[in-house]
């Protein structure tokens, strides 16, 4: 997250490996060498452009660890410019932007990838556009005032860590088997949750607003 509302740093997505020695010594490395916080969010960007590329034209095992690489290394852009922009006190007016607008290009790009990967395109896309649904909500909740909820059961961090085993099983499963039963369940486990992450979100946010 890189902005300089005070509101926007409360509402920050609970991580507990931003207390981590080892995400402090990155950070750390990334403050003293001036790259901004809103730099890192766009790289985020690149790192699930290359894992999509992977997903859709190189769906072998070696391709499938190297989108599961990908999906870690945009976590971690997304660990390090909230730590950057905080932390290290480098808020941008726009940094609201930077943090909200990447994620969801990110977000959309794997589980588009995803969709075509198991040549069921059309899943990819509504996986995509529910997972997106999910961070509207989140951020209509704050609009209303209210905490920003990044209650599951499919989060960010759980569809990417869904989308990593999966990637991890299929790298096994493609050499033996010539198959992608692992992506093809994690495309529904995706959308499936991530629907089912909006009616908590809604619920959640309809019950604080009738006790407000």
């Amino acid at each position: 997250m890189a902005s300089a509302e005070p509101d926007q740093i409360s509402n920050r997505r609970p991580l507990a490996s931003r207390s981590t020695a080892w995400a402090r010594f990155l950070s750390g490395v990334l403050i003293r060498s001036g790259v901004s916080a809103n730099a890192i969010s766009l790289i985020s960007i690149v790192f699930a452009a290359a894992g999509a590329a992977l997903l859709i034209w190189s769906p072998t095992a070696a391709g499938l660890i190297g989108v599961a690489l990908c999906v870690q290394l945009r976590l971690l852009c997304n660990l390090l410019d909230g730590m950057v922009a905080i932390e290290g006190k480098r808020q941008s007016p726009v940094g609201g932007l930077y943090n909200e607008v990447p994620d969801r290009v990110a977000d959309s790009l794997f589980i588009v990838a995803l969709g075509y990967a198991i040549d069921m395109s059309w899943l990819g896309w509504a996986g995509a556009l529910a997972a997106a649904i999910t961070a509207y909500i989140r951020v209509l909740g704050g609009s209303f005032g209210l905490p920003q909820d990044f209650r599951g059961p499919l989060a960010k961090p759980h569809r990417m860590a869904v989308l990593t085993l999966a990637c991890v099983l299929g790298a096994i499963e493609q050499p033996v088997w010539g198959s992608h039963w692992a992506l093809m369940l994690a495309a529904w486990i995706i959308g499936v949750g991530s629907v089912v992450t909006c009616g908590t979100r809604l619920i959640a946010i309809a019950r604080q607003l009738r006790t407000k």
